[in-house]
Formats: C-alpha cells, structure tokens, sequence
C-alpha cells in the first residue's frame, strides 16, 4: 500500500522507512515558530526548567505580529519579552513590529520551503501546506520542547482528499473553496486528520490561493492542510527559498480515511455566517444584510494578489458612507508592492483605513475592533463569538472581492454588483 504526502514527510524526519495512521513518532523540525502572544510562554517555560540554550538559533522563527504596534503596556511588554530573547540567543528569524503576519511572511521570504516540517504556537501555522510542507499548530509548552531539543512528538493522522473538479466561476476563489468545503464537513469534520486538496480547480489556482486554503484547514478540525507541489510550487519556491528542499508527491495507491469530489463550477462566491466558518451560504443568499465594518487582511486574505483583487473593486468608487474599510497588508514587503502598484492610493482615495502591517482585528487585538451589535464582513478565518470584539458583535467571512464589493455597497454583495473584471 502507498503512503499519502503527510506520512512521507512524517516518516522522513521520524528516521523511519515508512508510518502508519495513528502511530506516535518523535520526529525532527525544520521550523519551531511563535509571536508576541504564544512565544512568552514559550519563554517562561525554558526558564522555569533552566534551558539556557535553544537547539538551533537558525531553525527558530520569532514574530511580532498580534498586538502590535503595541496597542497597550501588557503589549508591549510580551513584545519586549520576545524581543529580549531573540537578542539573547541570536535568533536569525527574528520579525518586529510591522514586518508582517508570521503566515505570509515565511513562506513569502522562503523560510518554510517544500518538504519541511514545521510546528507554531500558532492554530494557522497549517498555511504552510499550501506549498507542500507538513505543517501544524501546537501548544506554548510544546513549542518550548520543540525549541529546546529540535524535535516533537505527534501521532500521524488519517487523511482525507477533496477533489475539485472543473473550473471556477469568475470571482470564486481558494477562500471559497475553502469555506465550501468546512460548510460541507463542519468545523470538526477533519478532526486530527490531514486535509489533502487536489484537482484540476485546485491546480489552477495560484500559491495563494493555495496557502488561504490551507490556512483554514484547521476551522474543519484538520491537524494540517496540504496541496502536493507542482510546477507552480517550483517556481513560487525556487526564487525565494533560503535552504534546500524537497518535493513529496502521495502515491496513487495512498489510503485516505474519507475522499469528496466537487464539481468547482457550480460554486459561488461564499460567506460564513456567525457564529461559525462552517455557517456557510452563497453570497447571492447574503445580499440583505448590512454591515458596519469591512476587513482586508489577515494571513489568511492579506497578501499581495488579495490587494489586487480588492483595489480592482474599489478603483473610483467610495467605500458606503455608513461603513467603515480597513485595508492591512499582510506583510511590509505586500505593503512595499501595494504602494509601487498604486493600491494603497486606490483603498485611501475610496475612503479606506490603511495600516501597517499586523494580525490586528482578525482576532480582536486592535485597529478594527467591533461594538456590539455592529457586524464586519472580513477576509480572516473566524467567525465565533467575540472574535473581533463585543461578545454580541456578528463577523462574516468571505473573499477579498466579495469584502471589497460589500464595503462599497453597506452591504453584503456579490463583485458583480460593483465591478466587471478582475485585476491581473
């Protein structure tokens, strides 16, 4: 029997030949992560046991990225801790304030490549699969062990492929693929399984796309989100990529727990209702509900494509005078681009907010929060209660065109209620 792309990589950095759904290994990392919120943790528990030394100064990525710019003192002094430490132990991957979200900026900077397998005290350190990496979110403490000994313990998980066939809609994207397939699973329907995406609509689709996909595998319950590399993958990596990688591919013979197929082009454009990213329904079943705030960012939705895509709606006209748009690059490089390409004119000229680069009100940190009662379309990944704010606040999710299209009209829309092509 084959093995799928997971228990490949899996068994490589296990030191095994081959592993088994369910099996406990120990296995070597590429990548040990954590920001502002996770790393301090991480910190205080290497105190506590007297580590003085971390495995590998180069194979530990610290990011600021969710309080900041420190929106209070308890911000800044997470911030200072993190900080602190980086300098203390050399930390090569080191990113303050306003270089970006840790999600867009590893992979953009080809610190995670192919092959890799990387743990985060982070649940969307899973973006990574979208360039064929294993890669999961684990707890403070583990990332600790992790940090400390250059290794984590897991047990291999079943997986599970979606198929999409077909070709997309114009104005669907990854993100509605995504939210297509939690609306049909459910937000424990890949609980501790690894979420394999394949098919002539997924191949399609640029990395990322890829990477929006992976990201939200963990709404589904996934322990990751992978796509297997192409030659979009290699020429994606091959300009950016600091150290050598490897590309894995699923036998055709690999066992997969539960298969779906889709035909792409019967979706549409999606939204998540609160309070859950499974909550999904078409955008032209959202058209009569009023919004207060729209967002573009976040790691899932903030990258430089996403900009594009979201300044093409937005170019001559006026963000509803009832709304309010926050426009947040992901990273200070999309940030650089989006100014070169004159988007950031475009958002600011429709009336936009644009900030620096930082997770802000994806999870209720800062720079957008919600009153209550008030309601926010938003490009993030989730949607529960009080995400973004007030317990009694309401957050849907969707594109960045549906966002963008939905900021101009002070309402949910459809991108074709405001704009007629996309942006290349």
């Amino acid at each position: 029997m084959g093995h799928t792309i997971t228990e490949k990589i899996i068994a490589d950095h296990a030191g095994k030949k081959e592993v088994f759904p369910g099996e406990l290994v120990t296995a070597k990392i590429d990548l040990a992560m954590a920001n502002d919120v996770t790393a301090p943790l991480s910190i205080k528990t290497l105190e506590k046991y007297g580590i003085e030394k971390v495995f590998d100064k180069d194979k530990i990525a610290l990011v600021l990225s969710h309080f900041v710019p420190a929106k209070d003192i308890k911000s800044a002094e997470q911030a200072k801790i993190v900080r602190d430490f980086a300098k203390k132990h050399n930390i090569k991957w080191f990113f303050g304030e306003g270089e970006g979200i840790e999600h867009t900026l590893l992979p953009e900077n080809g610190i995670v490549v192919p092959g890799d397998l990387v743990v985060g005290a982070d649940s969307h350190t899973c973006t990574y699969g979208g360039i064929g990496a294993f890669s999961t979110g684990v707890g403070s403490t583990d990332l600790a062990y992790a940090m400390a000994t250059g290794e984590i313990w897991l047990k291999v998980p079943e997986s599970m492929k979606f198929i999409f066939y077909g070709k997309l809609n114009k104005w669907v994207s990854g993100k509605d693929l995504i939210l297509y397939t939690i609306g049909h699973i459910g937000v424990d329907g890949a609980l501790y399984r690894a979420m394999e995406f394949d098919g002539e609509a997924i191949r399609d689709l640029d990395i990322s796309q890829r990477l929006t996909i992976a990201n939200m595998a963990i709404e589904a319950g996934g322990k990751s989100g992978i796509i297997s590399p192409d030659e979009k993958t290699i020429a994606y990596v091959e300009k950016r990529a600091k150290k050598p990688y490897k590309i894995y591919q699923s036998d055709k013979d690999a066992n997969y727990i539960e298969t779906y197929e889709w035909d792409a082009s019967s979706i549409e454009p999606m939204v998540a209702w609160p309070y859950l990213p499974s909550n999904v329904h078409p955008v032209s079943e959202s058209t009569h509900i009023t919004i207060d705030q729209a967002f573009i960012g976040s790691c899932t939705n903030g990258r430089i494509e996403d900009l594009r895509i979201a300044a093409n709606i937005l170019k001559g006209k006026k963000v509803h005078p009832y709304v309010r748009c926050i426009v947040i690059p992901a990273s200070k490089n999309v940030y650089l681009q989006a100014l070169h390409e004159g988007l950031i004119d475009i958002f600011i000229e429709a009336g936009c907010v644009v900030s620096t680069s930082t997770c802000g009100p994806c999870l209720g940190g800062h720079m957008g929060i919600l009153a209550k009662g008030e309601r926010c379309i938003s490009t993030s990944n989730r949607n529960f209660p009080g995400r973004m704010g007030h317990p009694q606040s309401e957050a849907y999710l969707a594109s960045p065109a549906v966002v963008a299209a939905s900021a101009v009209m002070g309402r949910i829309a459809h991108p074709e209620e405001v704009a007629s092509e996309v942006l290349v």
